[in-house]
């Protein structure tokens, strides 16, 4: 079975791609580290190890997709639902990291690469639209929709960076890689989406003070409405 897999292995990218994706993932985690230490208090932090096991086991389950090529998890748009966009991105650090220094999924070298690919880019990005779309106080179903397409969006785009390392380091020229990534992993997208969803539903009707909400409840099948005590969900 052909895997085209998000976690890059040691040896596919040159040098100073490596350091430079490094860089940044690390900009961006300790950026996240000073974020979480003024907002993350005690009650948070069972949430926070739960959430890490939940992304860590999800990520070593493969499901066929198409064409002999399999696919997991990414579970960057679920952390952010659950705890924001910057505690997602340390978490997803941490599940990263894990992986590739106890499992051997993913390179040492390559670390950097796989932090800013499965990690910063996807917490962050579908953290902070799902944030904008919450703002505009959407139905329920409206926001279930932008769960679904911040899941897609984070294994595209770690699709696309990972692509794009590949390329810079002369592993494998773009216009081979970027195409044959995307037409798998928008199909991984949408399983991703739908998961995603599902879990998000299921934690909306059982438990909606887990879902961050930015301070907002659903009332019933409404739209979004401050809660009356003004706290973060």
């Amino acid at each position: 079975m052909t895997v085209l897999a998000l976690h890059i292995p040691d040896g596919f990218l040159s040098g100073p791609v490596a350091a430079g994706s490094a860089i940044l993932a690390l900009g961006a985690v300790a950026l996240a580290l000073r974020i979480a230490d003024r907002t993350i208090d005690d009650a948070q932090v069972p949430l926070l190890g739960v959430v890490a096991a939940f992304v860590f086991v999800a990520q070593m389950l493969n499901f066929p997709v198409a064409g002999g090529t399999s696919g997991h998890v990414l579970g960057a748009a679920l952390a952010a639902v659950l705890l924001g966009p910057w505690t997602a991105c340390l978490v997803m650090t941490v599940v990263v990291a894990t992986q590739a220094l106890a499992f051997a999924d993913g390179g040492v070298g390559a670390l950097g690469a796989n932090v800013l690919n499965l990690g910063v880019l996807g917490a962050l990005v579908s953290g902070f639209l799902l944030a904008a779309v919450v703002h505009a106080r959407p139905s329920r179903t409206v926001y279930l929709a932008a769960v679904g397409v911040a899941a897609w969006l984070a294994v595209m785009l770690a699709a696309v960076a990972t692509s794009v390392e590949l390329a810079l380091s002369g592993t494998v020229p773009l216009h081979v890689v970027l195409p044959a990534m995307l037409g798998v992993h928008a199909l991984i997208g949408v399983g991703e989406a739908l998961v995603t969803v599902a879990a998000v539903s299921g934690l909306l009707a059982a438990r909606p003070d887990l879902v961050h909400l930015g301070g907002r409840t659903f009332p019933g099948p409404g739209r979004l409405a401050p809660r009356p005590d003004g706290a973060l969900t």
